[in-house]
């Protein structure tokens, strides 16, 4: 019994990994062409922007909030970069200039609602659905309802899109950096360490001295930085900026990270598992489309798959308890 006990210890404590694989091999017979050179590269490169979104929204969920306006700033940010390039937009810039004020505006656009949650107290959810809002009218409005293609100047980022380094989709280069940013940010600063602190227990770390509305107002920052960047990377993959590209993505995002076994709560969750969250997440929704399954019922089986993650936390929270009573 105690072998058995310790086994399923085990697959409690490694169940993102366990998932992992298992769907690898489940893909593999599922459909031929899951492992194909084509279909793999295609599916790094439509996930390097939600897995860019991920790792904001896990340091914004390790503090126990949540971000909802993280799909809105990239569709924004998707046509604002787009827009800058224009002739006749307002401010024309190069393409090294759009970039930068594209992201500029997506931190003070998180730093908005950072402010919100840290130093006015709202509750994230109802800070970050404002938001949300705000940013996808704006998108709306800057466009015209239309979508801005890339003129000329914007080749180099459609190009960014398209082309291959190292045999790899150039996006995902991106995605990986900032996983390694976050990676590193969480496990060897005291910046990382202090966000996870929060999240477990706010109170002690407000009596410690510490400043914890610094800390909640940066995570935000973050997530609206790295939202631009997917909208960005939305742009050069397509060649146009649109203000409806991105809807749901605040809820894959939030999916990926649970999927990853982080809490709801705060105080728990990985980079590692984050990222495996999200090609899980990818995963899923690639063999789907592979067998044809129609949109809605992968939107019903998406929901379905964040349940089971939702409830397989619970099942690990209630034996990491047990163990330490």
């Amino acid at each position: 019994m105690n072998k058995i006990a310790k086994a399923v210890n085990l697959l409690l404590k490694y169940n993102t990994i366990v998932i992992f694989v298992a769907l690898l091999i489940a893909s593999s017979f599922a459909s031929d062409v899951f492992f194909s050179q084509r279909n793999i590269f295609n599916l790094l490169r439509q996930m390097a922007g939600i897995g860019a979104v991920s790792m904001g929204m896990l340091l914004v969920i390790l503090t126990a909030g949540i971000d909802l306006s993280v799909g809105s700033i990239s569709a924004l940010a998707s046509v604002l970069v787009a827009y800058f390039l224009l002739p006749d937009s307002v401010v024309p810039m190069p393409l090294f200039a759009s970039v930068i004020c594209t992201i500029i505006i997506g931190v003070l656009l998180g730093s908005s609602s950072g402010f919100l949650v840290a130093n006015r107290r709202i509750a994230p959810f109802v800070a970050t659905l404002a938001l949300m809002t705000i940013a996808r009218g704006l998108a709306f409005i800057i466009s015209k309802g239309r979508p801005i293609l890339l003129t000329e100047a914007g080749e180099p980022l459609k190009n960014f899109g398209s082309d291959y380094w190292l045999g790899i989709p150039q996006p995902v280069f991106v995605m990986f950096l900032i996983f390694v940013i976050v990676f590193v940010l969480l496990r060897y600063t005291v910046f990382g360490r202090l966000v996870i602190a929060i999240g477990s227990n706010e109170t002690a770390v407000r009596l410690s001295g510490i400043r914890v509305a610094v800390y909640k107002f940066g995570v935000y920052c973050i997530s609206g930085g790295f939202a631009v960047v997917a909208g960005i990377i939305s742009t050069a993959r397509t060649g146009v900026g649109s203000a409806v590209v991105n809807p749901g993505m605040e809820l894959d995002a939030i999916a990926a990270v649970v999927i990853g076994g982080a809490s709801l709560s705060g105080g728990k969750g990985t980079a590692l598992n984050t990222l495996l969250g999200v090609f899980i997440l990818g995963m899923i929704g690639n063999i789907m489309n592979l067998k044809n399954v129609p949109g809605y019922s992968q939107q019903v089986i998406k929901g379905l798959i964040i349940i089971f993650a939702v409830l397989l936390q619970g099942i690990r929270s209630r034996s990491e308890a047990a163990k330490t009573s």
